[in-house]
C-alpha cells in the first residue's frame, strides 16, 4: 500500500494502519500485531546489552583523575545514573506518544516541521559522520596488545593498526556473514556481563584482604574517601561525559517500538529495571577497583584499569586472562554498534536522503548492508588512523555525546512546549512530575554542551594533543554541514532541476511503514 503525502501534512498521524496516532491518552501503532515479537524481558536485555560496553572498563580511572577522590567519583557515577533515569523518563514519554522504530529522528521531525526536511538532514549528518565505533575499536586494540606484551604503551601505529582490524572484521563479517556476525555478537553480548560479574567479584576478594600491588600496603581508598577532591566546572562535564558514555544506550529500545509488545506498558517495566541492576553493576564494579588499587595506580592505569585489577587481586597469568576478556567485550560492542549504525545508512538510502542513495539502500550482493556497514566503516578509519591514540577515545567519545546532548535538550525542552502550549492536539497529557524530570535533563545537557566551550583549569584538560574545544567545534560541524546539505538538496536541486521532494509512503513485506523521498516533476 502506497500513498503520497504533502511536506506540510508529512507529520500529521493520519488515523490509519500506516501511521501511529493518539486518540486521548490511547496511542495506536502501525506495525501489524503480527510483527511485534519483543516483550519486557528481550526488551531488557536490548537497553542492557547495548549500555554495557567497554566504559566501564575504559573510563574510572578519568573520572577518577577529574574528580580528585574516590568519594566525588562515586558520587559522580550515581549522579549520572540519576541523570540517565531521567533521559529514560524523556524517552519514555516520546516512545509512548510515537511508538514507531527511529527515535529521536522521529520526535526532531514532529517538533521542527519547518523549514521542510532541514532537521531530517541535520539528523542524518550527525547518524553518517560520527565515528561510534572508533573508540571501542581502540580499547580492543589496547587491551588485546596489553594481553600480548603485557606493555602499558603500545606504539602509536600499533594501536592503529589493531583498532583498524578489529572495526574492518566487523564490517566484513556483518556484511558477508550476517548469521554469523549475529550469533557472535549475541554471544560476546552475555560474555561481557559475566566479564563485569568477574570485575564484582574480583572486589569482594579485595575487600577480603587478598590483594598485592608489590608495596606490601593495602589500598586505603575507603578512610578519607573526599580527600583530595579538586574538581571545577569543566571536569565534572567531562566527568559526566565519560559516565554518560557508560549509560549510554538507556533509549535503545525506542529504536524498535515498532516490533514491541504493547509499547507503552514494556519501555515503562523494562527501561527503569535495566537501569536499576546496570546502575548496581557499575557500583560494585568501581568499589571492586577501589579496594584494590590505590588512587595513583587507578589514575595511571588509562583505560587499563580493570586489568590493574585482576593483577593486584589474582595476579599477572590473570591479567592476561582478563585482557583478553575485556578485548573481546570490545569487539562485541564494536559488533553491536557498526550493525545498528550500517543499518540507521542503510535505512536513510532507502529513504533517498543521501547521494547515491540505492548504493547505500542495497543489501547486495550478501543479502546484507555492506554498502551502510562502509559508510561508517570509512567514517571510523578516518578517526583511528587520523587521530592522536592517545586522543583518538575521548575525541570519540566527546564528539558523539556533544551533538546528542544538544539532541537530547532540545527533545526534552520540546515535551515542555508541547505540554504547556499544546501547538498539536494529538500531543498526550504528560504528568507534572514528568515535566519536571523533562526540566532537570534538558538542563543537564545544556550543561554538557555549554561547558566545553569555556577553557578548563589545566588538570581538567580533555585531551593530551588536541585543543578542548575540538569536540565542540566538531559537534556543531556536523549539525552544519547537515544544514548545508539540506541547502542543497532540498533547496537548489530542486530548483535546477524543476521538481520538487515529496515524502511516498509505503508498506513493505515486513509489515512496516517506511517513507521515502521522492521527486516530483514541476
Amino acid at each position: 500500500m502506497t500513498a503520497t503525502t504533502s511536506s506540510d501534512d508529512l507529520l500529521e498521524h493520519d488515523q490509519d494502519e500506516r501511521t501511529p496516532f493518539i486518540d486521548g491518552n490511547t496511542v495506536k501503532v502501525a506495525a501489524p500485531e503480527q510483527r511485534r515479537q519483543i516483550g519486557v524481558v528481550s526488551a531488557v536485555f536490548i537497553i542492557f546489552n547495548r549500555i554495557i560496553g567497554t566504559g566501564i572498563f575504559a573510563t574510572p580511572s578519568t573520572i577518577l583523575g577529574l574528580s580528585g577522590s574516590v568519594g566525588l567519583s562515586l558520587c559522580m557515577w550515581v549522579f549520572g545514573a540519576i541523570v540517565a533515569s531521567a533521559g529514560l523518563s524523556v524517552y519514555i514519554i516520546w516512545g509512548t506518544a510515537l511508538p514507531k522504530n527511529g527515535g529521536e529522528k522521529n520526535y526532531l521531525e514532529y517538533l521542527f516541521r519547518r523549514p521542510r526536511f532541514l532537521i531530517t538532514c541535520m539528523y542524518a549528518a550527525d547518524g553518517v559522520l560520527l565515528a561510534w565505533a572508533a573508540g571501542n575499536s581502540l580499547v580492543f586494540g589496547e587491551y588485546i596488545l596489553k594481553a600480548l606484551s603485557q606493555d602499558a604503551e603500545a606504539g602509536r601505529w600499533k594501536l592503529r593498526l589493531v583498532g583498524s582490524a578489529c572495526i574492518t572484521f566487523a564490517f566484513v563479517l556483518h556484511g558477508t556473514k550476517m548469521k554469523w556476525g549475529l550469533y557472535l555478537q549475541n554471544g560476546l553480548g552475555a560474555f561481557k556481563f559475566l566479564v563485569l560479574l568477574g570485575v564484582i567479584l574480583a572486589g569482594f576478594i579485595a575487600i577480603g584482604g587478598h590483594v598485592d600491588n608489590g608495596t606490601g600496603e593495602k589500598p586505603k581508598n575507603f578512610d578519607r574517601i573526599f580527600e583530595g577532591t579538586t574538581a571545577s566546572v569543566s571536569s565534572v562535564c567531562l566527568s559526566l561525559y565519560n559516565v554518560t558514555w557508560s549509560y549510554m544506550g538507556f533509549s535503545n529500545i525506542n529504536y524498535a517500538l515498532s516490533e514491541v509488545k504493547n509499547p507503552q506498558r514494556t519501555i515503562r517495566i523494562a527501561g527503569p529495571l535495566a537501569i536499576f541492576v546496570v546502575t548496581i553493576c557499575y557500583i560494585l564494579a568501581n568499589i571492586a577497583y577501589f579496594a584494590a588499587a590505590s588512587k595513583e595506580e587507578i589514575t595511571g592505569s588509562g583505560r587499563l584499569v580493570a586489568a590493574l585489577l585482576f593483577k593486584n587481586v589474582f595476579g599477572d597469568k590473570a591479567e592476561r586472562v582478563l585482557d583478553v576478556f575485556v578485548a573481546l567485550s570490545a569487539l562485541g560492542n564494536v559488533l553491536s554498534v557498526i550493525f545498528s549504525q550500517g543499518r540507521v545508512n542503510q535505512e536513510l538510502g532507502r529513504e533517498g536522503i543521501l547521494p547515491f542513495s540505492k548504493f547505500w539502500g542495497s543489501n547486495r550482493p550478501f543479502d546484507a548492508p555492506l554498502a551502510g556497514l562502509g559508510l561508517h566503516w570509512a567514517a571510523c578509519l578516518v578517526v583511528i588512523l587520523a587521530l592522536p591514540p592517545g586522543d583518538a577515545y575521548n575525541f570519540v567519545l566527546n564528539v558523539i555525546l556533544y551533538p546528542l546532548s544538544i539532541i537530547n535538550a532540545v527533545i526534552s525542552f520540546g515535551i515542555i512546549y508541547l505540554t504547556l502550549f499544546r501547538p498539536y492536539p494529538d500531543w498526550p497529557r504528560v504528568s507534572s512530575w514528568a515535566l519536571c524530570t523533562a526540566l532537570f535533563f534538558g538542563v543537564a545537557n545544556v550543561f554538557l554542551f555549554v561547558v566545553p566551550l569555556t577553557k578548563p583549569p589545566v588538570e581538567a584538560e580533555p585531551y593530551v594533543d588536541l585543543p578542548y574545544w575540538t569536540h565542540g567545534l566538531a559537534g556543531w560541524a556536523v549539525f552544519g554541514l547537515g544544514a548545508m546539505y539540506w541547502l542543497i538538496w532540498a533547496r537548489i536541486l530542486p530548483r535546477v532541476g524543476k521538481y520538487r521532494l515529496e515524502q511516498v509512503e509505503e508498506q513493505g513485506k515486513d509489515g512496516l511503514t517506511r517513507r521515502f523521498f521522492k521527486q516530483i516533476p514541476l
